[in-house]
């Protein structure tokens, strides 16, 4: 009983977007509070939606080999469950450290677009600290040693160099904090694509 409890269930907002994981028990408690509702596929491939009291009728109409026993009746464990208080999709903030920079910028100087090693890199302010340059995402960029050099305590154009591209604050996709390393349940094909939810991913997050 308890593998069972522990085992994962896709979560989706109210526009039906997957935006989590959870446990079979984090599922069943959300299902009793009323703070959402079971999502099945029909035989006919209609996706119907089911509250505490529909679902434990259905439950008891319809034995099913994944059902959890309590004292007094069994309950079928949910796969997929809709929360009915959520229609954002869950955002998260990208930390300023010079990791995610060297991330942002893919090891690449800024200014003459070759790769190094991390080690070779600077990060430069592109309008310089002196001359009112803030320290953000905006304003950082991987540099190295040589462009840097050339550039010293100078803007890009008076320098003489240009960037690459404009620097600006990375964004993680929405559906980055889903693990889905985790085995998915074959009623998860519908919300889930494999080929979607991995893209970039590796790029951006570590």
């Amino acid at each position: 009983m308890g593998s069972l409890l522990d085992q994962h269930v896709l979560v989706l907002n109210r526009l039906w977007q997957a935006v989590n994981v959870c446990s079979v028990r984090r599922a069943l408690t959300l299902l009793f509070s009323g703070h959402a509702q079971v999502v099945l596929e029909t035989p006919d491939g209609i996706f119907q939606t089911y509250n505490y009291l529909e679902w434990y009728d259905f439950s008891i109409r319809q034995p099913h080999p994944e059902s959890i026993s309590t004292i007094s009746f069994k309950i079928r464990v949910p796969r997929v469950i809709m929360l009915l208080f959520f229609d954002r999709l869950p955002t998260k903030e990208v930390k300023f450290t010079r990791h995610n920079i060297f991330e942002r910028d893919k090891n690449t100087c800024q200014y003459c677009g070759r790769v190094f090693d991390k080690r070779d890199l600077n990060l430069d302010h592109v309008i310089p600290k002196d001359k009112g340059g803030p320290t953000t995402w905006e304003n950082i960029v991987c540099s190295c040693i040589e462009c840097n050099t050339k550039k010293g305590n100078h803007t890009p154009h008076e320098a003489g160099v240009k960037l690459i591209r404009k620097p600006k604050k990375p964004k993680w996709r929405p559906f980055v904090q889903i693990n889905f390393n985790v085995p998915q349940h074959d009623s998860w094909k519908h919300f889930v694509d494999i080929a979607y939810w991995n893209v970039e991913l590796g790029e951006d997050v570590k």
